[in-house]
């Protein structure tokens, strides 16, 4: 999908939202099971604080389809991460640290769209370059460096914005010298490991709070060249929209610094690995925080 559908989509979700006159808060995601989580989570966050109903526009789609519909109004908050935002969005170079990533990401955004990143939620849902657990025993692999050293390229599995972004297969590939066999395998996120299960791919790029990460028999190749910027999570919303809620920024607020990356993974086992509905996940831990 090009820039220029991006847009289009996203204006007309904001022509149907306005079409209906004074509109609930809206809240929107990317197509992943942590997204969807989250958008659950801050629409019960909200409903529970604000005393009304949000409407939902979940599951939008990447990066750049949630972000534009975010800056043409069509959403008013959804759930961003500081290295994403950086590289994809703002189209910088990767920067290694956390709070001077928050500090550009926080000044580009309020300068060129007056949208508002709030504190970070807790977690850093990183990239993680992840192979099978009985291939990394058996040659006592532990790092992306050693995968580099392999004789033979890899066969890859990613998701679609990995072959895209800097901070993707590109930047990896020339940090390490790692080879690749031919053109990685795209698929969705939720796929990868059922593709890494069977055999199709030997790694795949996946993202460091997955749910399965805590119940496969998979290892996660520490970054030891430290390529991956920071992936702080956070919530972004439209200052129009701080404005026009009174409270809506205090309710949000309450949710920073409450998931911290393993009740992230957890979360996400519930409903990927336990097929728990993610409204009900997230309704749980809105009950827990109080």
């Amino acid at each position: 999908m090009d820039r220029r559908q991006v847009v289009c989509i996203a204006l007309c979700l904001g022509a149907a939202a306005c079409s209906t006159g004074k509109r609930r808060i809206v809240v929107g995601s990317k197509n992943f099971t942590e997204q969807i989580l989250l958008g659950e989570i801050v629409s019960a966050q909200i409903e529970r604080k604000l005393g009304q109903q949000v409407d939902r526009k979940l599951n939008l789609g990447g990066t750049l389809l949630a972000h534009e519909a975010l800056v043409s109004g069509a959403i008013d908050v959804y759930p961003e991460y500081t290295g994403t935002a950086l590289t994809a969005v703002l189209k910088q170079d990767p920067v290694k640290d956390a709070a001077r990533v928050f500090e550009i990401v926080s000044r580009e955004y309020a300068q060129k769209w007056h949208l508002r990143w709030m504190p970070a939620l807790g977690f850093n849902d990183t990239f993680a370059m992840v192979v099978r657990g009985d291939m990394a025993r058996a040659s006592g692999m532990a790092t992306i460096s050693d995968a580099a050293r392999r004789s033979q390229p890899w066969k890859l599995g990613v998701g679609y914005e990995f072959l895209q972004r800097a901070d993707g297969l590109r930047g990896l590939t020339a940090a390490y010298g790692m080879r690749v066999d031919g053109q990685p395998v795209s698929m969705d996120l939720g796929l990868l490991y059922r593709a890494l299960d069977s055999k199709q791919v030997e790694m795949v790029a996946a993202n460091s709070t997955d749910g399965q990460l805590g119940v496969l028999d998979v290892t996660v190749l520490r970054d030891d060249r430290h390529f991956f910027p920071p992936y702080e999570c956070a919530f972004v919303v439209r200052e129009g929209a701080l404005a026009a809620y009174p409270g809506l920024e205090a309710a949000l607020g309450e949710l920073s610094g409450k998931i911290d990356d393993a009740r992230m993974r957890r979360m996400n086992h519930d409903v990927e690995g336990k097929r728990r509905r993610a409204a009900e996940v997230a309704r749980e831990f809105v009950n827990s925080i109080r």
